[in-house]
């Protein structure tokens, strides 16, 4: 096997014929239409308005304007030459309250989306759910209420029914880990809610709406080959290390720690069908559990065909001495509650860098070992990275977006991507993060993570230079030189 150079920056690697090259967005970022056509307030709406919690009180009222300007944005990802697109659909675009019957002119909008995407050769993969919650669930507790996991599986059958016939493959839940820690934990993502205790009761009440989901499609698809997933942002974690570059004694505790609140209260119950007992320990000064029932965890332990690996950077743990000043870079900032229940103990150390313009650091080996361990621990699962990349300060000058930094970032990624495979990880295909800039969540549109530039006055699309050398890697299915 070729080692590779030691700085992921590889060109000419070749990818096999059914590696699937994609693209990725989701609703509340780029589609607008707030107000339109029977689509109801979701709970980014009401933060978004919150004086305070999003950068520069932007909202996604007018996003990308992509609800009007669908048949343009799919032609540009037939320009690009993308073999995939996964979106995201609004719930509240489909059910205003979130229950009832769905919404006929949100329905049609999806319709077209597929059909416009199947018209130009390109495999559509529908995320049900990409943090937009009808604001009228979250009024009746939202993800701390049992009764929105089921409520989600009736959205999942109507949209089963709706597209089911047409869908290329169903995601249930995007990133469940920033809808339960940052929403109810550490509020810096909407609803803004700030408990531990709320945190691991949406835990378990995504991981239950993962299963009842998977249930209701499966029974509402009438398509045989349909593929089913769901896409955890999986964290690559990291011992501290001392001067001479041997990991703390420490750090292995802090490590176990956050990987139970990070990966394991997920992978467990889906892939395993159980919580890990240590993390059920490590939490039981916060919570007692009782909101896991009896039967929960068969009904959430569902069959999935492909596991989606969102990787941005890595974090770097230890454990906290209690007296020095506490270092949290754990890449969610500064906020009034902790995104990590029961283990505020835990020192989260500044890497070093470089960094993207998100303040994340650049670790391309990181999604390697990522990939790896995954195969290690659920061999017969084939993976998909459903996001990566990077945002930089881009700008237009002359008509063009020269972002080398954008293009080293993800020649080294899908350096890193291929070098798993060559380690026997069943890597299916790879959507990169962003198809194009949006509202970046509570940092507004300051954040660039496209390899499409968007003007935010003239919503004019410009494809940067990533884009073209994103065409011709999916042209060539080889890293260009």
């Amino acid at each position: 096997m070729n080692q590779g150079t030691p700085d992921y920056r590889d060109s000419g690697l070749e990818f096999p014929a059914d590696f699937v090259f994609g693209s990725a967005t989701a609703s509340y970022q780029i589609e607008g239409a707030a107000h339109e056509d029977g689509r109801g307030p979701s709970i980014w709406d009401t933060f978004s308005r919150t004086p305070g919690k999003v950068l520069h009180g932007h909202t996604g009222d007018s996003a990308c304007d992509h609800y009007h300007r669908l048949d343009a944005d799919l032609d540009l990802m037939q320009r690009l030459g993308l073999e995939s697109y996964r979106f995201s659909i609004a719930w509240p675009r489909i059910q205003a309250e979130g229950t009832g019957p769905a919404n006929a002119k949100g329905v049609a909008f999806y319709s077209r989306l597929v059909d416009g995407l199947l018209a130009r050769g390109i495999t559509p993969i529908a995320t049900l759910y990409h943090w937009d919650l009808p604001q009228a669930l979250e009024d009746a507790g939202g993800w701390t209420n049992r009764d929105t996991s089921y409520r989600f599986a009736d959205y999942a059958h109507l949209m089963g029914e709706a597209l089911g016939d047409r869908m290329a493959m169903w995601t249930t839940l995007n990133e469940p880990w920033c809808s339960a820690y940052l929403g109810y934990g550490s509020g810096v993502h909407a609803p803004g809610i700030t408990s531990g205790r709320a945190a691991l009761t949406a835990v378990h009440h995504l991981n239950l709406a993962h299963g009842l989901g998977l249930s209701a499609l499966r029974d509402a698809v009438r398509k045989p080959d349909a593929q089913y997933s769901a896409t955890l942002n999986l964290h690559m974690i990291r011992p501290g290390r001392d001067a001479d570059g041997e990991p703390l004694p420490e750090s292995a505790e802090a490590v176990r720690r956050i990987d139970a609140l990070a990966n394991r209260a997920f992978t467990g119950p889906m892939l395993q069908g159980e919580y890990p007992v240590d993390l059920l320990e490590d939490t039981a000064h916060v919570t007692d559990w009782q909101f896991v029932r009896p039967g929960d965890l068969e009904l959430i332990h569902q069959p999935i065909d492909v596991l989606g690996v969102n990787y941005y950077s890595t974090v770097t743990v230890t454990m906290w001495d209690g007296v020095s000043a506490r270092s949290n870079a754990d890449g969610h900032g500064d906020a009034a509650g902790s995104p990590w229940p029961g283990s505020e103990d835990v020192e989260f150390i500044q890497q070093p860098g470089p960094y993207t313009a998100m303040g994340w650091n650049i670790a391309p080996d990181g999604l390697e070992q990522l990939l790896v361990d995954l195969h290690e621990q659920f061999p017969t699962l084939p993976l998909m990275i459903t996001e990566n990349g990077a945002a930089f300060d881009d700008e237009v000058r002359d008509g063009v977006v020269q972002d080398d930094a954008r293009i080293d970032y993800l020649r080294r990624h899908f350096t890193a991507a291929h070098r798993a495979m060559e380690r026997g990880v069943d890597l299916r295909g790879y959507q990169v993060w962003s198809l194009m800039d949006n509202f970046e969540w509570a940092y507004g549109y300051t954040k660039r993570f496209g390899i499409v530039h968007v003007d935010y006055d003239s919503l004019e699309r410009t494809i940067k230079q990533s884009g073209h050398w994103y065409s011709e890697l999916i042209a060539s299915r080889r890293i260009p030189e």
